[in-house]
């Protein structure tokens, strides 16, 4: 075999296309031949030794999947590795830039007071300028008024939801970078957002590499993050249950099995370099009276207030932020040195905040500190997030938490005048109210404390405190912390799954007008002959003109039935109709229409346009709808999920005597909208999906709705009969397509 410098000098690689025998050599030495050509030689070689490999690799998986469940518990568990990892490395990561940043690895009011004032005031604004550059260079996705997504854990819950469980790496790296370098600067922050996306983006990764489906990869990314709030509080249990209640509203054994393994490996990853020690110092409980029980009722009720004021108060620092003319870096910058002026009063407020929640669990803080501390950190946290800076809200909600609970306990011990549990007891059941009136799930936030003590008694005033704070904090204010985020940029999520899928859809477009209408003088007799014969729930009184006059349902027709005084003969349906029920109008999306169908209690309602009575909608109508839709999503993930982006020319794929083609947008369909275009029709193929062309070469490409306008830069990924996919192609470069053609091609 040749050697790589003979291969070299026996190929003429860097040989001009033009050139011809005789010519004279190209101007390179020879060196720089030898070296380019042994590297193609060693490639090529490489790629002959790997391909072997990988098909073996590629067999060894695709058997692997025939064993169901099975193989999901193996991928389970190296997500669980994976994770714990990245969850001990970011922890290191957070600690050696803090023996840089402070001259100490623990942000210790001990330690600050030995520093110079401007230390505690110049270190936030660099680690937020460092942050915001970060993010402003790497990751530039904003929120619906512009504030960059700097929470951790809605990326994950909209990539569960959205885009079948895939999540960039670069953005998760530079998200980790800059949550390093807020939380070790001391920002006011938790360590537990980054690393849930963490575990989360490596669930996502694993399941892209082995070629799983959108219903597996989400599996995978829950497996992800559980891990990483396992690994974090040495909590499994919990960890499962954020992983469940939080990101995928789905507790079957397919999905819940897969979460809890990754869960336990995490957690002995975890132990085995960080010990078995529980993250808090926790005191010990007891029920000492039966009064207490109305104390831990208003410990509920005061979580849930101070939650609301916490989320209410973010969006409103991140507006005011997000109105400042400068760039992100400065902004982030300002926001940390904000963050040290307060901090020299408030020393607490910086870092994770672990100190100061063990000094509330063991009493050592009186009532009237940790009110003044909790205004300071919800303080604290909206001027690190809002202005820029990075990180997670789980742990500042358990610090507010044990803020109000350590302050609820010693007014308890003030006014109840009796022995009662200590305030550290109360500080620990308001850690678990708070994360449930902010996150509204309260059985995470039950079983996370409860993990922590390992102690039963604590269970009742738990359970009590941290329901009152969900359902309270729910009718306060419909979004938690986490779906807020998400809700200001338009995405509506609940249970893992999209509510929003239907907001583009109208009311319209699913009315039937097929209605059972009878006159207002119609007598209760030929009512019931009416809708006893006829497969319909409600009669719809309507006059002569037209005119809506009301509903008359089953269940209105039931009390009178019952009644034996004779009234039926001289009932008439304006009687019986109901006036003040839910309605819709044609131009209502179906995600509004469904709301109103919940609070109206009935299987369908009117759709009245200007007092007309033009149709009705039922429930199974829109309930079909949206399965279709989030079918055609997750059909179209599919597909997003075998295209990726190349720079070769058309990306194509056959299947069977269809195609599916990536191509970029002729520039005639620049500034027309997907619907107007009626590509169907002209080129007899489908738009399934559009990578914009703003985004990155490696962004998801996403499903267009009918006004979708086209712009320059855009690539549509294209299905149809092979055919129709060639001559939509050949239009867009220019050339005659061929004879045959149902629609001749759209002129320039």
């Amino acid at each position: 075999m040749n050697s790589g410098a003979e291969f070299a000098e026996s190929t003429p690689l860097m040989a001009s296309p033009t050139s011809k025998v005789g010519d004279p050599a190209p101007k390179y030495g020879s060196s720089v031949v030898r070296r380019v050509s042994t590297a193609k030689f060693i490639i090529n070689r490489g790629r002959r030794f790997m391909n072997p490999v990988v098909r073996g690799a590629l067999r060894i998986n695709h058997r692997l999947k025939s064993l169901g469940q099975f193989y999901m518990l193996l991928a389970a568990v190296v997500v669980g590795v994976v994770g714990g990892y990245g969850a001990i490395a970011f922890r290191y990561l957070i600690h050696s830039l803090q023996d840089i940043a402070w001259l100490h690895s623990a942000l210790e009011n001990g330690s600050l007071a030995e520093l110079p004032w401007y230390w505690i005031l110049i270190i936030p604004a660099v680690g937020g300028l460092i942050a915001g550059a970060i993010t402003d260079r790497w990751a530039p996705e904003a929120g619906g008024h512009g504030v960059p997504e700097v929470m951790e854990v809605p990326e994950v819950m909209e990539a569960v939801a959205l885009r079948g469980g895939r999540i960039r790496l670069r953005v998760l790296f530079a998200k980790l970078f800059a949550s390093a370098a807020t939380i070790a600067s001391g920002g006011s922050v938790g360590r537990e957002g980054p690393i849930v996306q963490i575990g989360a983006s490596a669930g996502s990764s694993i399941g892209q590499m082995l070629g799983l489906n959108t219903g597996r990869m989400r599996t995978l990314v829950g497996c992800g993050a559980a891990a990483g709030i396992s690994a974090t509080f040495n909590a499994p249990v919990a960890g499962a249950f954020f992983a469940v209640e939080i990101l995928m509203g789905d507790f079957g054994v397919p999905q819940f099995s897969p979460i809890v393994v990754s869960s336990v490996i995490a957690t002995v990853v975890s132990r085995h370099y960080l010990g078995d020690s529980p993250t808090f110092d926790i005191p010990e409980y007891s029920l000492n009276h039966s009064g207490e029980l109305v104390a831990y009722v208003v410990l509920g009720l005061v979580a849930a207030v101070v939650g609301v004021a916490f989320i209410r108060s973010l969006d409103w620092a991140e507006e005011r932020f997000e109105r400042m003319p400068t760039s992100l870096p400065i902004k982030a910058a300002f926001g940390g040195a904000m963050l040290g002026t307060l901090a020299l009063a408030f020393p607490g407020v910086l870092g994770v905040g672990y100190d100061e929640i063990n000094h509330a669990l063991a009493g050592e803080s009186s009532g009237r500190y940790l009110v003044i501390l909790l205004v300071a950190k919800m303080a604290a946290v909206c001027i690190t997030l809002a202005s820029g800076g990075s990180g997670g809200v789980f742990a500042p909600s358990l610090f507010m938490g044990a803020a109000a609970g350590g302050a609820v306990g010693a007014a308890a011990q003030a006014l109840i005048g009796v022995e009662i549990a200590e305030p550290g007891a109360y500080a620990l059941v308001g850690m678990g109210a708070m994360v449930a009136a902010t996150t509204h799930a309260p059985v995470m936030a039950i079983l996370v404390i409860f993990e922590l003590t390992g102690d039963y008694r604590i269970i009742l005033p738990l359970m009590l405190s941290c329901i009152i704070a969900t359902v309270l904090a729910s009718a306060l204010h419909r979004d938690s912390i986490y779906t807020a985020k998400l809700t200001r940029r338009g995405v509506r999520i609940r249970g893992g799954r999209a509510l929003n899928v239907l907001s583009k859809i109208t009311a319209e477009s699913v009315m039937h007008t097929d209605l059972f209408r009878v006159s207002p003088g119609e007598r209760l007799p030929a009512l019931l002959d009416g809708i006893l014969g006829r497969d319909h729930a409600c009669m719809y009184v309507v006059s002569e003109s037209g005119k809506f006059e009301g509903v008359i349902t089953l269940n209105t027709l039931r009390p009178v039935l019952q009644d034996s005084g004779g009234v039926a003969d001289v009932l008439v349906a304006r009687d019986l109709a109901s006036r003040h029920g839910p309605q819709a109008r044609r131009s209502d999306t179906l995600d509004t229409v469904l709301g109103r169908l919940a609070s109206g209690y009935r299987d369908e309602i009117p759709v009245v346009e200007d007092g007309q009575l033009i149709g009705a909608i039922r429930t199974e109508d829109v309930l079909a709808c949206y399965r279709r839709e989030l079918l055609r999503r997750e059909m179209a993930e599919s597909v997003a999920v075998t295209i990726a982006h190349t720079e070769q020319e058309p990306v194509t794929y056959h299947i069977g005597d269809f195609a599916v083609e990536e191509h970029p947008a002729p520039k005639r369909f620049f500034g027309q909208t997907i619907g107007g275009l009626n590509v169907r029709q002209r080129f007899g193929v489908t738009v399934l999906l559009v990578r914009a062309g703003e985004t990155d070469d490696d962004a998801h490409p996403e499903m267009p709705d009918a006004d979708y306008e086209i712009q320059p830069g855009d690539r549509l990924v294209v299905f149809g009969p092979r055919d129709a996919v060639a001559r939509m192609r050949l239009s867009k470069a220019g050339q005659q397509p061929p004879t045959g053609d149902p629609e001749p091609a759209p002129e320039d």
